[in-house]
């Protein structure tokens, strides 16, 4: 089945965690120490900085009140983007769903949240799987009976892992950032991007590895993490450009955006060319199932008719997973 892309938004929190920042925290992190392990300079958070300079976020509870945007705001700001690039308006909309990796709601679903925000009435359901929610999203997408799609869907990936963050811990608190994205899809209606193939694989065995608690902090197995992520990605990049890669189109590679030092391995690995590699993990961090897809997202006027960009998705689960697509002349 074919899914066009008709539009992608994003939205990133103005507060900026700098390496500055951390270093103030005194928490035996440097400038030096963390671009040489993650090559990230700055993060964007929901969180007030004084809010996480006073108490460190030792209640991850207490920061979900701390919060300057909740998941529906900043999904909100993306979406809008989305449908003005999508050139349709909120009313169009026949379905929304949504994901994240820190849920602000168990109970009602997040893309409940994000549609009222948006003043939508149509039906609205959420597809979690952490940092691979779009992936998952869309993958789910290609799985239904089009006929029975309405013409415009929503996507919207909202994430505040700050929020889950301790500011004790420098091996988390150099990583995450928070953003938002929102794609608008369509399976009849013909747009300049399509989505011409996609991958989901889980490995449950590995469930234990990334971990958030309902009311806890963020914690994984870094290193085993990290081998699998560059291991996985690696494969999605020979396995894609198998598949679809001709002399007469550029290949694009964008990332999992958990840390530049671990999409730089992925390059060598795969043998990708710096201008065909695509970030912004170092100015954002990890801004997990919003990464990838926000990469996109700022570029989205800069992609000519002859661009097939591969996204790849790792995250807990453990899952990976791939998109690939596909640009031509305006619809």
């Amino acid at each position: 089945m074919t899914v066009y892309l008709l539009g992608l938004g994003h939205f990133h929190p103005e507060n900026e965690i700098t390496n500055a920042f951390l270093e103030d925290l005194d928490i035996g992190t440097s400038e030096a120490w963390i671009v040489e392990r993650v090559g990230i300079r700055c993060r964007r958070t929901t969180l007030p900085l004084d809010y996480i300079h006073a108490t460190r976020n030792r209640d991850p509870r207490a920061a979900q009140e701390a919060t300057l945007y909740t998941h529906a705001d900043a999904g909100r700001r993306a979406a809008e983007m989305a449908l003005a690039r999508a050139g349709i308006d909120a009313a169009a909309v026949g379905m929304v769903i949504a994901g994240s990796s820190v849920m602000d709601t168990t109970t009602p679903a997040e893309a409940c949240n994000v549609a009222r925000a948006l003043g939508i009435e149509a039906p609205c359901l959420d597809v979690n799987s952490a940092c691979t929610s779009f992936f998952a999203q869309l993958h789910v997408l290609t799985l239904m009976r089009p006929e029975a799609l309405p013409p415009f869907v929503l996507l919207v990936v909202s994430e505040a892992v700050t929020r889950a963050v301790d500011y004790t811990d420098r091996a988390s608190a150099v990583l995450w950032g928070d953003g938002a994205i929102a794609a608008v899809v369509s399976t009849t209606v013909p747009a300049r991007a399509r989505i011409v193939a996609t991958t989901f694989t889980s490995s449950p065995e590995g469930a234990g590895r990334v971990v958030v608690p309902r009311t806890g902090h963020f914690r994984q197995d870094g290193r085993v993490v990290q081998m699998f992520a560059i291991k996985k990605t690696a494969e999605l990049v020979a396995r894609f450009r198998a598949a679809w890669a001709t002399e007469t189109r550029r290949f694009h590679f964008v990332g999992h955006q958990a840390n530049l030092r671990m999409l730089e391995a992925v390059c060598r690995d795969g043998d990708v060319a710096p201008d065909r590699h695509h970030t912004n993990v170092e100015t954002y961090g990890n801004t997990a199932g919003a990464g990838a897809p926000s990469v996109v997202s700022m570029r989205w006027d800069a992609w000519g008719p002859e661009d097939d960009v591969l996204l790849a998705g790792v995250g807990a689960g453990l899952t990976w997973s791939g998109c690939l697509l596909r640009f031509a002349d305006a619809a």
